[in-house]
């Protein structure tokens, strides 16, 4: 099958890892002060928010509305995991820059970043969950590829070097390149199984390509396509408290199975 083009706008760019600058953002996003670190801290991201809405659907379904709804149940459901610490991105439809969700990350010292999104093609007909990491040798495939640069070439949330202060410019390039490439396809393998044996997948092994935002933390991380948005079916399918629920606990299996191995 010839490789799909993603049609996101540019505006989509890094995914819209909307992790809440900490302070004055912090009750609005309610994530949770500095703690001793005696769990398993998973920090859940709903990508977008804000001005950033995501793809989306047919029917004017918002892509960030969505992945919102999946986060709040999966985070309801490690809230009751023992031995697990969920921190959530955003609580509202909240976007802040890439340079302060890494910031976050850093100070919860998380042991896993998930950012959830809906997927979006020209083939309405596409259909299915994806598991992506970062890639430093180059893409899995063209379809990733043309993802990834798509993502890349937006400006929203992504952090110029340029225009940033010393120290967090060296903090980003040594977090790029100390990434946790090998436990985060470790934590991909498992996620994608989980997947797998509960929802319809697009693709059967994990998916690699060079997301700048991927690039932001020092932990195992993933971005997870839900689903198709601009598949008719799947984003009925998506706004369905049921199927939301069933990603949830989905997502939840391949969580614990990475958190417990």
């Amino acid at each position: 099958m010839r490789p799909l083009v993603k049609t996101k706008t540019l505006q989509r760019a890094t995914f819209g890892w909307a992790l809440v600058l900490l302070g004055v953002a912090n009750a609005a996003a309610g994530t949770p002060p500095d703690s001793p670190k005696t769990s398993f801290v998973v920090v859940i991201d709903a990508g977008h928010g804000g001005k950033d809405s995501g793809a989306l659907g047919p029917s004017g379904t918002q892509e960030k509305t969505v992945v919102l709804d999946i986060a709040r149940r999966l985070n309801n459901y490690l809230l009751h995991e023992a031995g697990i610490h969920p921190v959530m991105v955003r609580h509202h439809d909240l976007y802040v820059s890439l340079s302060e969700r890494a910031k976050l990350a850093r100070r919860v010292h998380a042991d896993l970043f998930i950012s959830l999104h809906a997927d979006a093609y020209e083939e309405p007909a596409a259909r299915g969950s994806s598991v992506y990491t970062l890639s430093d040798h180059g893409a899995s495939s063209e379809a990733a590829r043309t993802l990834a640069d798509r993502e890349n070439a937006g400006e929203v949330g992504g952090v110029d070097l340029r225009s940033e202060d010393a120290v967090l410019a060296g903090v980003l390039v040594d977090l790029s390149k100390n990434a946790s490439l090998e436990a985060s396809d470790v934590a991909a393998t498992k996620m994608l199984k989980a997947l797998r044996e509960h929802l319809k997948v697009h693709h059967d092994t994990v998916q690699k390509a060079g997301f700048k935002v991927l690039k932001s933390v020092d932990v195992p991380s993933m971005l997870i396509e839900t689903g198709f948005i601009s598949n008719p079916d799947e984003a009925r399918a998506l706004t369905d408290p049921k199927q939301q629920d069933n990603i949830a606990r989905a997502l939840l299996r391949g969580i614990k199975a990475y958190a417990h191995r």
